[in-house]
């Protein structure tokens, strides 16, 4: 695989040192001439200097025949601007950037990227994981939709506890995919009782998300 990183940060210095000892080409495109002396004191003739965001820059790296552009700079907009250019300008088979605001998600999905990474929603996930019973979990959204697969712990509050799945009125769009109660998976039919204790896995869009934990959870 041939990956063009964009940004020599802490983010794109290790990322480019994993993939090379791994065995893939890389090139990291770093503004900042210090720093990119530094990785290449380390990393190698892997480094051109230069702004990522231009299309003259991302050509001179090799952007027509890269398997990957991953963009880690600090700055939203120029990670989004870079992959833009990469995948209108060079067809790259795949974009990958870096978001600091988790809420800008949807714009660069919207605007053809095709994979997003947000340290915040990593590390609320985890957070979040501790405390399910309080918390409607996002799981995971779908590529380039607005549909997220959430879990919910049902408890003892909670006004769906001891109903069948048909007599549940959920807000539209959402549906419960996967019940897990005692460690065991259940893909529930209509008549499938939820009770107290199990975890609800749902499909459903990011607007309706309050809608649902109402509805699962009571909150």
């Amino acid at each position: 695989m041939f990956a063009i990183i964009a940004g020599g940060g802490k983010v794109g210095y290790y990322l480019a040192k994993e993939l090379v000892q791994q065995g893939h080409e890389v090139v990291v495109i770093e503004r900042d001439q210090q720093r990119a002396n530094h990785i290449e004191a380390d990393l190698g003739s892997i480094m051109m200097v230069g702004n990522a965001d231009e299309a003259s820059t991302l050509r001179e790296a090799g952007a027509e025949r890269a398997d990957l552009v991953v963009a880690v700079t600090g700055d939203d907009e120029d990670n989004l601007v870079i992959c833009q250019v990469a995948k209108v300008r060079f067809h790259c088979q795949r974009t990958l950037a870096r978001i600091n605001n988790p809420k800008n998600g949807e714009i660069f999905h919207r605007l053809g990227i095709d994979d997003t990474v947000s340290a915040t929603d990593v590390v609320l996930s985890v957070i979040e994981q501790e405390i399910p019973q309080q918390h409607l979990i996002p799981l995971l959204r779908l590529r380039h939709t607005d549909v997220e697969i959430v879990e919910a712990v049902i408890t003892e509050g909670s006004g769906v506890a001891g109903h069948r799945l048909r007599d549940i009125k959920l807000p539209a769009p959402a549906t419960i995919a996967v019940i897990i109660r005692d460690g065991q998976s259940i893909f529930p039919q209509a008549d499938t009782p939820i009770l107290i204790g199990d975890e609800v896995v749902a499909f459903t869009t990011t607007q309706n998300e309050g809608a649902l934990r109402e509805a699962l959870l009571g909150e």
